[in-house]
């Protein structure tokens, strides 16, 4: 028998909770089900989790005393939570001017709502601010009843931001707009901040427009002086400190003007900038629908020119963004368009980056074309050294997983494999001796093989 009064009689609020089960169930039965199940799926499943979690809170966080004093007393109606319609014992403010108790309106906000319940009126941003005014009188009104206020209950973030720091936090914001000097000055004190405290991370998601704002010194430069290199590098690095918080990834990637500056980031900043710009990109691409929208920007092309160019400084962080954008398959065509397959085997046969470079070679190889490149540029032999001579099991898996769909689609590369395993018994080798996925891959070669052999001595 299901359990009764765990939610509130709210019809709102009942009516949230029948819709986030049903998208739960929806997503948990696809993640069982399904094979093919994206990581998207968890993530939006473990939000739909924390959101059902957050309204079942919303009614359970009085205490027993509480219970005890609404029945025994009358409260007065102004010191009442809008949402709990219960005492207040932290008292704050919202954006829209109206006071609630903290752990409810702290529950409502991160359960994604971006509006004030008693208001409906849309947030200009989620700071709560301390009613200090109300916090007295309840605590004197408590006093005259003869009752113990309770202590206030810890909710909200791990590291809390002050008033003072919240006035910084938009004065800097407000300096973007200035003379340059006063611009370059906010860039680097909020590439600090952003840095070294992650609630002003979290600031940048709960104010309207902020990410807008910190992108001004970018948008609005004189275009005859160009930006200033160490402003863009601040700028850029900053971006690059808000996407690593997870609740602003979706919020910073559809930005106008985010991924095109990132764009101009990559192929006009600073070694540091250029770097930074693409370990932007990494981050955000953790979220599959930012891979769709990233790669359609035309991203991908300077990203593989950039890797081309071979800076040791930026060489990982590229390498990074370009797997991770590739794991759509739209994004890999749009990769391969862009001679991806060119560079990384230049790379690997130069010996760089060859760990990260093969796992994103493999990945390439499901399209056709990758494959049809891989051929005409000699991969078989340069993957087929590395099977022979590399001690790294992940670097052998990916080589013989790229020969094994070369063998698949290309019957003229047969011969080069043939006499490999003539001169060498590599792939022989590495079935027996190889991960359980190489093995896989080299036994169905060698079944390739076998199979050419016999037709050829039948004919």
């Amino acid at each position: 028998m299901a359990k009764t009064g765990v939610l509130s009689s709210d019809p709102t609020v009942r009516a949230k909770a029948v819709e986030l089960k049903k998208e739960l169930q929806r997503l948990v039965r696809t993640i069982v089900d399904d094979d093919d199940y994206s990581i998207h799926a968890i993530d939006r499943a473990k939000d739909a989790l924390c959101a059902l979690r957050g309204l079942i809170m919303f009614n359970k966080r009085s205490s027993p005393a509480t219970f005890k004093l609404r029945e025994a007393v009358p409260c007065p109606e102004e010191f009442k939570c809008p949402l709990s319609n219960q005492l207040m014992r932290d008292p704050v403010i919202l954006a829209s001017g109206q006071t609630y108790d903290r752990p409810f309106i702290q529950t409502w906000l991160n359960a994604g709502n971006r509006t004030c319940p008693r208001t409906q009126q849309v947030l200009s941003h989620t700071i709560l601010t301390p009613n200090h005014l109300i916090r007295e009188m309840i605590s004197q009104w408590c006093k005259s009843q003869g009752i113990e206020l309770p202590n206030p209950v810890q909710c909200g973030r791990e590291e809390g931001i002050t008033e003072a720091e919240c006035d910084r936090f938009f004065s800097l914001l407000d300096k973007l707009s200035a003379a340059v000097p006063e611009q370059k000055e906010a860039a680097k004190e909020l590439r600090l901040l952003t840095k070294k405290v992650p609630s002003f991370r979290a600031l940048f998601g709960e104010s309207v427009d902020a990410i807008t704002q910190l992108l001004t010194p970018l948008t609005r430069c004189n275009s005859q002086s160009g930006v200033h290199p160490d402003l863009q590098e601040d700028v850029i690095t900053t971006l690059l400190n808000l996407s690593i918080h997870d609740s602003n990834k979706k919020l910073v990637a559809e930005t106008p003007m985010v991924v095109p500056l990132l764009m101009e980031a990559l192929r006009s900043g600073t070694i540091e900038t250029r770097s930074n710009a693409a370990a932007t990109l990494f981050t955000l691409s953790a979220l599959d629908s930012n891979k769709v929208l990233i790669g359609k920007s035309g991203v991908l092309k300077p990203l593989i020119d950039l890797l081309d160019e071979g800076h040791p400084l930026k060489m990982k962080d590229v390498a990074s963004a370009i797997f991770n954008l590739c794991i759509i398959h739209e994004n890999k065509a749009r990769a391969v368009r862009d001679g991806a397959v060119r560079v990384i085997l230049k790379k690997i046969v130069d010996g760089v980056h060859v760990d990260e470079l093969l796992a994103i070679l493999a990945m390439l190889s499901t399209h056709q074309r990758a494959i049809e490149e891989m051929g005409e540029l000699g991969a078989v032999p340069c993957l087929l050294r590395i099977v022979r001579e590399s001690n790294c099991e992940r670097n052998k898996e990916n080589c013989i997983a790229i020969l094994h769909t070369v063998c698949l689609n290309d019957r003229t590369k047969w011969k080069a494999l043939k006499e490999e395993e003539i001169s060498y018994g590599t792939i022989s080798k590495l079935a027996q001796d190889g991960t359980s996925r190489s093995k896989r891959k080299a036994n169905g070669i060698l079944e390739r093989l076998r199979r050419a052999i016999n037709i050829t001595h039948t004919a």
